[in-house]
């Protein structure tokens, strides 16, 4: 092999393979500064056995096959005959088996990513927790649909793939063999490519029998007719036309086990034959049906299916135990119920959030390079009177500093300062929103306390920073001065050697974090900065409500974001946008914009998804009961 091939591939290697590695340490040590090492581990552990464990089988299974087909190959195959200046392509035999190798490696590649991104899958099903809930068809407890059956559908489609894989390169492979193909007398096929490929074809069928067995209580989690679940068409004719289909499908692989012992092929053709006629017969059966018998009379027929779909889809969106109450709204209001209500009537909303963000916008920004990204609204006990509030956290937007530079977004502007706060119900002689809490430094005129007004972790935080640099960071302007600070939190992941600046600087494609004299021993560079980007970083499998909201408690600054287990496998539950049919909001998440520190609590324990999640992460959620006192007062 010429030697500036091998550099070349070395190279080549070096530059797909170092910023993959450079992804995956970093992670690593940000998933170790985060305390949720543990997750991150167990993910890619599980990817890594899912992948491994898949590939290996594929690979091993298609080699096989191939090379049981490839050695009926005696001669050197022609791939391309020539003609005039050009050479043939002739391939040897040595030359077809590492080709069959390859194709197979590359199968199984394919396969076997498909198969480890079914990693949460798999762990769930491990882990399953019983609802205590059956459904009204097939007496399952609902857990079979939301961890079971999406398990065993994802071994079924694997098997699958392999079975048509293995049949399909075989059948090439015979073709090129000359064992196999179309001949003046008609189609020919040797004695032993039928054994083989017979042997695949009842392989096949009997996973098509699984299959019709796992689609009679999948037609509990799809639309049918005009409720979701299975109807009157879905129980009346198709449950019998799967249970038909299994048998067909049953016949057929014994058709082809014993076309596999014999040197006749009708049995196969005949066996596919009878499985494609019941599988298109039984969906035009069932079209029929519906159209003729049941769409004239929906109502009537659908009627018991359309009451389980209505308790499934209460149960799944937790409102089966909604109080039902007649209000007339005749009632006259007086001057004692104004009095009796004074708590309510005193907090009425009187600011919009569009208007006041532009009116804290115009007031409290103070530099261009300060945004209010958002308005949340919360409730203080303020002065000793319980008062509902409108709060904005005065974040950097490095894309609005007037002098843009490596030092000044990464070193030296590093984080947001205070807040805006004021009563939703007060406004000044001017018009203007009464303000708690103001200015900078900020300045409280309530028993409000803010002690730590920095903010490292925001909705604005998009990008990386280095903190205890030998450039002091920027903490909020004073006159025509700036006062400066140093980091003292406990987030970021320390710098460390040359080796592990090297790796972060190809993470961030940044070399100024390679090569800067700026950076120390006690460098730390703060990542996943973006509260979003952090959680869904930490939990990618839950979801997350779109407006997170900070709180003030204990002197310091929490953002508050209200997560969701969910899922659309929920039998007969009528699915929203997205496809859920079931949702809790089962986790609370907060962030401290500080130091970062991020913690998961369990708000419903008994929601079997959660229950779940929390076997499958032992250290990812804590009880709810072990939330501060002062953040859980304003828990939604």
């Amino acid at each position: 092999m010429p030697k500036r091939f091998v550099i070349s591939l070395i190279a080549l290697l070096l530059l797909v393979a170092l910023p993959s590695a450079a992804q995956l340490y970093t992670e690593w040590r940000w998933f170790g500064e985060t305390g949720y090492q543990s997750v991150f581990l167990k993910n890619l552990a599980t990817r890594g056995f899912l992948g491994v464990g898949v590939f290996g089988m594929v690979f091993g299974i298609l080699f096989v096959n191939l090379r049981l087909a490839l050695r009926g190959l005696k001669h050197p195959y022609v791939v391309f005959p020539g003609g005039g200046d050009i050479q043939p392509i002739v391939l040897q035999q040595q030359h077809v088996r590492w080709l069959a190798a390859g194709v197979a490696a590359l199968a199984a590649l394919f396969v076997s990513g498909v198969a480890s991104r079914q990693w949460l899958v798999f762990l769930n099903y491990l882990n399953a927790t019983p609802f205590g809930e059956t459904d009204p068809l097939f007496a399952r407890d609902i857990s079979f649909y939301i961890f079971t059956l999406p398990f065993f559908e994802s071994v079924r489609y694997l098997l699958l793939a392999i079975g048509v894989l293995s049949l399909i390169g075989s059948g090439t492979a015979y073709v090129m063999g000359g064992q196999l193909g179309l001949t003046p007398q008609g189609f020919r096929v040797d004695s032993r490519p039928l054994q083989h490929l017979a042997a695949l074809i009842a392989l096949i069928f009997l996973l098509l029998v699984a299959g019709a067995y796992l689609d009679m209580p999948r037609m509990l989690t799809t639309p049918g007719g005009i409720i979701h679940g299975a109807g009157y068409t879905d129980i009346e004719i198709r449950l019998p036309v799967l249970q038909l289909t299994m048998i067909v499908a049953g016949l057929a692989a014994a058709a082809a086990a014993y076309t596999s012992f014999s040197s006749t092929t009708w049995p196969v053709v005949v066996a596919v034959a009878g499985y494609i006629l019941v599988w298109v017969g039984g969906g035009g059966v069932a079209t029929l049906v519906q159209q003729l018998l049941v769409t004239p009379d929906e109502q009537r027929k659908e009627a018991p299916y359309i009451v389980r779909n209505i308790e499934a889809t209460r149960l799944a969106f937790d409102l089966d135990e909604v109080e039902d109450r007649q209000v007339s709204g005749d009632a006259s209001l007086t001057l004692n119920d104004i009095a009796n209500n004074a708590e309510t009537i005193n907090n009425i909303r009187l600011w919009d959030h569009e208007p006041l963000l532009d009116t804290f916008s115009q007031m409290q920004e103070i530099r261009t390079y300060y945004q209010f990204a958002s308005v949340d609204n919360d409730r203080y006990v303020v002065d000793g009177e319980y008062r509902q509030t409108m709060l904005s956290s005065r974040e950097l937007n490095s894309d609005s500093l007037p002098n843009r530079s490596w030092i000044n977004e990464r070193l030296q502007y590093t984080h947001g300062f205070g807040v805006a706060l004021g009563p939703v119900n007060q406004v000044t002689q001017e018009g203007l929103p009464v303000l708690f809490i103001k200015d900078l430094p900020p300045q409280s005129e309530t028993d409000l306390e803010l002690r730590q007004p920095s903010i490292y972790f925001g909705e604005l935080s998009n990008d990386y920073v280095l903190v205890n640099t030998e450039t002091d960071e920027f903490h909020y302007p004073e006159g025509d001065d700036n006062v400066s600070t140093r980091y003292d939190g406990t987030g970021g992941v320390p710098l460390g050697n040359i080796f592990q600046r090297l790796l972060f600087s190809l993470r961030f494609r940044s070399y100024e974090t390679f090569v800067s004299g700026q950076l120390n021993a006690e460098t730390r560079i703060i990542f996943h900065r973006n509260i979003a980007d952090r959680v869904s970083t930490i939990a990618p499998f839950l979801q997350y409500d779109a407006d997170p909201y900070l709180v003030i408690a204990d002197g310091g600054l929490f953002w508050i974001r209200d997560a969701y287990t969910s899922t659309g496998n929920y039998p007969y539950a009528t699915p929203v946008a997205g496809g859920i049919n079931y949702i809790r909001n089962s986790v609370k998440v907060v962030i401290d914009a500080y130091n970062g520190t991020t913690t998961f609590y369990l708000a419903d324990p008994d929601d079997p998804l959660a229950v779940t999640l929390s076997k499958v992460f032992p250290d990812l959620l804590k009880p709810l009961d072990a939330m501060p006192e002062g953040l859980r007062s304003h828990v939604r």
